[in-house]
């Protein structure tokens, strides 16, 4: 029996703060697995590779032959053989799990690994494997290829083949085989191959494994893995020339390396670089998890190396920050100000959607008295000078909005109509941004059929609504932002916070005692979340109570109902057009899914039942729960099968 070092430890790949477990590789020289009858040897325990289309790629089955003659064994030896259906006996891949647990006195069964945990030291991961001497056949094609980047050279190469192979007991997820596959590991050619990178290239994988530990393990913890990762590299630097891997180009470098992981994961197969054919992600990326972890990567990859300030490993953003501090000690005045300005517009979003959600569920009296003491509160703090004088004016506007908004709702309610009040309230926040106080005003004139007092404040958002400038807001989840049009810039270097007047965006907010100004279209919203979606939120999913949806899709769903409702059908063209384009092309929307929810309606309307049960399928990839799509598709669908659509 032999042990060796492996993974990332061995080849200088990890960093303290990436706290890497110890690999280590057992195998027996006492177990002769071959690929040719040739190698067969007398009085040896042999084992026939069969590497055939019943197998999957990356896998083999184990045959057992006879000791005396290189023929196959005819006869189950013990309860870790087993005869398939032509006869042949089969080794089962528990054979090692089993015994490595023996032999270690326990631990963690993880895969093929056993894993020994120690208090205050890294935790050792053991592998249990058979060596075979032989190249694998599955693997002969990889000597003859050869990339653009002419790597890895002849002699790297002549040296892989050289080093034989394992089969390690671990069979493919959801093969017929499982129980009986091994998993053929190249692991000595793998190191050398890392061992021929270049500094460059290590960095990339490093700082790869960073962003996994920091964004998407804790997440999604079996995903992405970090050899799937050092497939990406392999991959990346076998198909670009060498000038591409240099020290003053590894920003790019990376990029490159995270839009080949996302291409995988868009695909769902990462190609194992030295038998292409064993796809390293079959069955460890779920349909739920897929496009959060694509989101995820698309934020990385825009932010343009800004992600990797967040990276708490290795204090490795607080180093870089410290960097670019010393290099550019003063910015770029706009991108100072297009940042201050931008974080002021979260924290206010931030702090009122902190006091709004403390009454989400409470009734229309409770949440009426609350808001109000919000606002006393902030009239008195307003009397004093400086910051708190500003924060004071721009909160309480949002208070007296949603105020308004909900004396409407009774309004409608019991009156079937709008008091001064109400209205006096509402008015209050019509100049907090550029759209959402007015579209507030909007839905309440929607609601009480008012079109013609609907039109009218629609076209006044739309005139003021520049496409160049106005930035959206929405802090109500996270979720991948770009970065701010070049004409926020230009407004915010020469202006101070009143510009989120005519420079913001913010998401619209419903709350469930406005339901009688929300349109019945978004109400569903209200209403998206079922007992066993309860289950699966955190504490940051407050924002499900309520009906959000984002400003620019609002204005052009209501547009297209006001002048449906009209009759003017150039304008109902044209603002189904610009919702359908905003959902394709806008970028910051925090509520995707409710916009599309809101096309397929539309869709609905317009008597495009295809086209809607699309809406609400690509609404559901986005967001799986939590997501009122089900009760759209399923209200779409007894509608179709009834014969109505």
């Amino acid at each position: 029996m032999f042990i060796i070092f492996l993974g990332s430890l061995s080849e200088g790949t990890t960093t303290i703060g990436l706290d890497s477990d110890s690999d280590r590789l057992i195998f027996w020289n006492k177990l002769n697995v071959i690929q040719d009858w040739k190698d067969w040897q007398p009085g040896e325990t042999n084992y026939l590779m069969i590497q055939d289309e019943s197998v999957s790629p990356g896998y083999c089955l184990l045959q057992c032959l006879r000791k005396d003659a290189p023929l196959p064994c005819n006869h189950v030896c013990n309860v870790y053989s087993f005869r398939d259906r032509a006869g042949r006996i089969l080794l089962r891949n528990s054979l090692f799990s089993d015994f490595m647990a023996s032999f270690l006195g326990g631990g963690i069964k993880h895969g093929p690994a056993c894993t020994q945990q120690h208090l205050g030291s890294k935790d050792t991961d053991f592998v249990g494997a058979i060596y075979c001497k032989a190249w694998p056949l599955q693997a002969r094609q990889w000597l003859d290829w050869q990339g653009v980047g002419q790597w890895p050279s002849d002699d790297v190469k002549r040296y892989c083949s050289n080093t034989g192979c394992f089969v390690v007991g671990v069979g493919s997820k959801g093969s017929q085989n499982e129980e009986l596959e091994w998993r053929i590991s190249t692991c000595f050619a793998e190191r050398c191959l890392m061992f021929n990178l270049n500094i460059t290239q290590i960095r990339c994988y490093v700082l790869m494994k960073m962003i996994l530990k920091t964004y998407i393990k804790t997440h999604y913890e079996d995903t992405i893995s970090s050899f799937m990762c050092k497939t990406v590299v392999l991959q990346l630097t076998a198909n670009t020339q060498s000038s591409f891997w240099r020290e003053n180009n590894l920003l790019v470098c990376l990029s490159s390396c995270l839009l080949v992981l996302n291409n995988y994961i868009l695909n769902e197969n990462c190609p194992h670089f030295i038998i292409p054919g064993n796809n390293l992600m079959a069955g460890h990326i779920s349909s739920e998890s897929k496009p959060h972890i694509l989101e995820i990567l698309q934020y990385i990859i825009n932010s343009k190396g800004t992600a990797l300030l967040e990276i708490e490993c290795d204090d490795l953003g607080e180093r870089l920050q410290l960097k670019l501090n010393n290099l550019c000690v003063v910015k770029v005045s706009g991108s100072v100000s297009a940042y201050l300005l931008y974080i002021t517009a979260e924290m206010v979003h931030c702090t009122t959607w902190q006091c709004l959600t403390s009454v989400r569920n409470s009734s229309d009296e409770i949440t009426i008295r609350t808001l109000m003491k919000y606002l006393s509160k902030l009239v008195i703090l307003s009397q004093c000078q400086g910051l708190d004088k500003t924060a004071c004016r721009l909160l309480a506007p949002w208070f007296g909005t949603t105020l308004g908004s909900i004396l409407a709702s009774q309004n409608t309610e019991h009156y079937n109509g709008i008091s001064e009040e109400a209205l006096t309230w509402i008015s209050l926040g019509l100049n907090t941004d550029v759209s959402s106080g007015k579209l507030k005003l909007a839905s309440v004139f929607y609601c009480t059929g008012d079109v013609q007092k609907t039109e009218t404040v629609l076209r006044d958002i739309e005139r003021c609504y520049d496409l160049n400038i106005v930035e959206p807001v929405c802090k109500c989840h996270n979720y991948i932002k770009k970065y701010e049009r070049k004409g926020f810039y230009a407004i915010s270097d020469n202006h101070n916070e009143d510009a989120l007047q005519y420079a913001t965006a913010f998401c619209v907010r419903f709350l469930r005692c406005e339901i009688n100004c929300i349109p019945k279209e978004l109400q569903y919203e209200l209403f998206k979340s079922t007992e066993e979606d309860l289950a699966f939120r955190d504490e940051d999913d407050e924002w499900m109570d309520f009906a959000m949806v984002d400003t620019l899709p609002y204005l052009y769903f209501l547009q297209y109902r006001t002048y449906r409702y009209l009759g003017r059908q150039d304008d109902t063209k044209k603002a189904l057009s610009n919702l359908i384009r905003t959902i394709d092309q806008e970028t910051n929307l925090g509520h995707k899914e409710t916009a599309l929810n809101l096309l397929g309606q539309c869709m609905e309307q317009e008597n495009r039942p295809t086209a809607a049960l699309r809406c609400y399928t690509v609404s559901l990839t986005l967001r799986g729960r939590n997501n009122a799509a089900k009760i759209h598709i399923c209200r779409l669908l007894s509608t179709m099968i009834n014969g109505q659509a």
